[in-house]
Formats: structure tokens, sequence, C-alpha cells
């Protein structure tokens, strides 16, 4: 079962404390990242923690389709509600995948929450035909260059050599590439450890970095990777010696 994460916006006291109940009585189902009252800082809010699932009040709260022009994440499924239905048609031109009146009923979140789980599922089975596609076309003869990265509304094509490093991000992959690009991939590392070519290599069950990018080698509690953005990377104990033979040191 998908545990989809949720952003919600709303300053009424008595709803949240709905939200806060549905998610004890049902956290197999649903996680609350985090409850702010405005949408003042939420861009920075979806870039930071990467949600599944946005839940806007538009009760004396102000949101429009601009608020979230500038993210570096997917964008999450919007779920609007109010207190007045008269908002319904404002949460469709804001592509909303469900409305809900206040109160909450639970009922109808679950069935709201239930519809999100099938279009995400329906974008993933999309993406993976397209990648699919585009795996037929890479044959080893070709040697093909670039890195299919496929989130939830889209696939980015990026390229291997452009890649200075890979991260786990638990069901999710941070990609980091040169003029400090950020990709998230709704695939987890290891669907990516085939793909990669010969100049990357696992320091760690997180981190999949690439040899091109690495500025200096830290010896200090450990065994370190500074890479050529600034990111600090541990290598895994039982990596080390593997990774010195690598790197031919």
């Amino acid at each position: 079962m998908r545990v989809l994460k949720a952003i919600i916006v709303e300053n009424d006291i008595e709803t949240i404390k709905q939200f806060k109940k549905f998610e004890v009585e049902n956290s197999v189902l649903f996680s609350i990242i985090e409850i702010v009252q405005n949408t003042n800082n939420l861009a920075d809010l979806v870039n930071n923690h990467n949600p599944d699932l946005l839940i806007v009040s538009l009760d004396e709260i102000n949101f429009d389709e601009n608020t979230l022009s500038n993210l570096n994440v997917q964008k999450p499924k919007l779920v609007i509600i109010s207190k007045d239905k008269d908002f319904a048609f404002d949460a469709y031109k804001q592509n909303a995948i469900d409305f809900l009146i206040k109160p909450i009923s639970p009922s109808n979140f679950i069935i709201s929450l239930y519809k999100i789980i099938k279009w995400i599922d329906m974008e993933v089975v999309y993406q993976n035909e397209t990648i699919g596609k585009i795996k037929a076309v890479n044959t080893p003869q070709q040697n093909f260059e670039f890195l299919a990265i496929a989130s939830v509304d889209k696939i980015d094509l990026i390229r291997k050599k452009d890649i200075i490093c890979c991260k786990a991000d638990g069901k999710y992959t941070e990609f980091y590439a040169i003029n400090a690009i950020k990709l998230i991939s709704s695939r987890n590392l290891g669907e990516y450890s085939l793909s990669l070519d010969n100049n990357f290599f696992r320091i760690h069950h997180s981190y999949f970095i690439n040899i091109r990018y690495v500025e200096k080698i830290i010896k200090k509690d450990g065994l370190y990777c500074e890479m050529s953005n600034g990111l600090v990377l541990p290598v895994a104990k039982r990596r080390q010696e593997e990774f010195i033979k690598f790197i031919n040191l």
C-alpha cells in the first residue's frame, strides 16, 4: 500500500484536528509532512519535502496556479477543501484531483486518496512504457549517452557524463548534475544501477558517484568523497577497499 505524504495549508483548528486524527487512524495510507497556515513559503516546502499530495483550504487563504510555479520537484497532486461549495469551480480550474466540503467526511477523503493513488499508478505505467521504448533503442552497440529520469509528471533525459552523483531518498532518487541541476526520480536508486556507465561507483547503499567529479578523497574518521558541487559523501566501510582499487589509489 502506498503511503501518501501530504502538506496541508489550513488555518482552521477543527479541520486540522480532523486531519491529524485521520492520520493516526490511517497511517498505512496517509502521512502529514507539515501543516501551514498560508502559502507564503509553499513552493520552498514542496521543493524540500517532495510531497505526493497538497491539501489546500480556500477559506481565507490565497492560492492559485502561480503559487507553485517555481518547483524543481514533481508537482504534488492537489485536493482543495472549503466550507463553501461555490469554490468547487475554482478547485477544478487549479487541476485539483478532488474538492471536499468541510467538515471533511473521512469516507470521502479516503475516496480522494484512492483517486490519487490510481492517478499516480497510471502515470507510472505510462512512464514504464515510455522508458521501455527508450531502452529498446538503447542497444549495447549504441552506447546510449542519455539516462531517462522519470518523475511522477514527466521524463527528463540527461547526459550520463553530466551527472555528478545520485542519492537514494526512500522510494525516490535524487540526481545532482552540472550547472546546479537537481532532478528527482520516482524510481529507487537500485533501478538505475545497470544504466550508469563505468565511471560510476556505488560508494554507499544510498550513493552512486561519478568519478569524473571527485575533487578530493578525505581520510578522517572514515573515507569521504568531496564532489565538484560541494557535496561530501561517505564511503561505506565494506566498500572502501573496492573503491580504492577502482580509483587506482
